[in-house]
């Protein structure tokens, strides 16, 4: 005999009806989307992270630094 626990009862799953064994079915397919969902954000995340990282690393020297350096920027 199966059971779930649902806010604090518990059920006997074959006690159910159809339309509450298909609202179960449901509730646990979102579940495993939103963890799914939840593991494609974090790739995403850490991707943009590195994006990020790349074009700090890729910058020129802020102006602000050269000319605190001391540094004569010349235009033609």
């Amino acid at each position: 005999m199966s059971t779930i626990k649902i806010d604090d009862s518990e059920y006997n799953l074959d006690s159910l009806t159809d339309q509450a064994k298909s609202q179960l079915q449901m509730l646990q397919v979102t579940d495993q989307e939103l963890q799914r969902l939840q593991l494609q954000l974090a790739i995403a995340q850490t991707a943009r992270n590195a994006y990020a990282n790349a074009l700090k690393a890729a910058l020129p020297t802020p102006l602000e630094q050269v000319r605190a350096q001391g540094e004569t920027l010349k235009v033609s």
